[in-house]
């Protein structure tokens, strides 16, 4: 059985997935991109911008399921640009303790969706 995890605090879907699913003790996160969850307005002034909202978009998601950054165990960022990875590692490193900090990938890709220049999806485990 899985349980679909659900906040407002969260950008609302624009497709036929969910924000996340719980399966047993592991919750599986789409990939959030900078979307004001108020507005449902890109956040897009700068790269470290839109990284910050991707990762307040991911936290509210963990929290919803009584979670934190601790218990992601892999997180996957696709970036436009691989000359903007310095300044998102910096944002994204901000939400971590570097000595537990989960494992990863980071790819460029040829377009994200509304064209945003960055995504990032999770995993994490209670």
């Amino acid at each position: 059985m899985k349980t679909i995890i659900y906040t407002e605090n969260a950008p609302a879907p624009i497709g036929p997935y969910n924000q996340a699913v719980l399966k047993g003790d592991t919750l599986y996160i789409s990939g959030q991109i900078p979307l004001n969850p108020a507005t449902m307005e890109l956040v897009a002034d700068n790269i470290e911008s839109e990284t910050k909202q991707v990762m307040e978009n991911l936290k509210a998601i963990l929290e919803e399921a009584g979670m934190t950054f601790e218990n992601v165990v892999k997180a996957s960022i696709f970036i436009m640009d691989m000359n903007d990875f310095g300044k998102i590692n910096t944002v994204y490193g901000s939400y971590f303790n570097e000595k537990t900090a989960p494992a990863r990938e980071t790819v460029q890709v040829a377009c994200l969706p509304k064209n945003v220049n960055v995504e990032i999806s999770m995993i994490a485990v209670r």
